[in-house]
């Protein structure tokens, strides 16, 4: 009976108290990074949160205040420091979050969800020192970031160079439609390279027409295929992503 009533006192409510904080903040990042198909979601965002909290309260409640040893006589006597195991969850956290970065060519992937972790990490921490009131707004502020600027880059920083791909195409046309398809290729694509075409050796009524070109990077492959799939005269497509150092 005294032990069912420790457990429901006073100092473990508290505690319990920082611990659900800390699933309820991590839940609402990792359903941010969820619903929009990232490679950290709920559960790891939760995890993370939770975790930073319970080894910040291990932090500060797991060691006593002066440690006093008898041995042989020895008595040593040592004043903690509540900082040293939190401190090491933003170095851990990091490890966590690299392993979320991908590199595919020139482009990288998973950095906003590395640093959603290094933020649900901190949250967690301020639920285990019992800050709620910098929990919750560093959460709402994190959501906000998340979601409000996903919208600014939409619709204001949509032409940074950041988001501009380059591609390659090829395609392998009939002689008597290949002036119409250049006209239209440079009516409708960002040309950054020249204009190249040589009739094929193999076939003299073909010709053969690359060009380099610049997109929007949200904007699939496939929308060029199906673009270009109506025009006349075209036998061939052929489409590359140019790696840039």
């Amino acid at each position: 009976m005294n032990h069912i009533a420790h457990i429901f006192s006073t100092y473990n409510i508290d505690l319990f108290l920082r611990v659900f904080s800390a699933i309820c903040l991590g839940f609402i990042i990792g359903f941010e990074r969820e619903i929009t198909n990232k490679y950290a979601g709920l559960r790891t965002h939760i995890l993370v949160c939770l975790g930073a909290c319970v080894f910040t309260i291990i932090s500060i409640y797991g060691f006593p205040e002066l440690v006093n040893w008898q041995i042989s006589g020895y008595n040593p006597t040592g004043v903690r420091d509540t900082a040293r195991v939190a401190a090491q969850v933003v170095t851990g956290i990091g490890f966590i979050g690299a392993g979320t970065v991908l590199r595919n060519g020139p482009t990288v992937f998973g950095l906003t969800t590395a640093a959603t972790l290094f933020m649900a990490a901190s949250i967690g921490m301020a639920c285990g020192a019992g800050m709620y009131g910098l929990a919750v707004v560093a959460t709402i502020l994190s959501v906000a970031v998340l979601t409000l600027i996903r919208v600014f880059e939409r619709q204001v920083l949509n032409r940074c160079v950041k988001n501009i791909r380059r591609l390659k195409i090829n395609l392998h046309c009939h002689n008597e439609n290949i002036d119409s398809i250049r006209d239209y290729m440079v009516a409708n694509f960002k040309t950054v390279d020249a204009l190249k075409m040589h009739k094929l050796l193999e076939n003299p009524s073909m010709t053969k027409f690359s060009m380099i070109v610049e997109i929007m990077s949200n904007r699939p492959i496939q929308y060029i295929y199906d673009k270009l799939e109506h025009l006349k005269g075209i036998e061939s497509i052929a489409i590359d992503t140019v790696n840039e150092k």
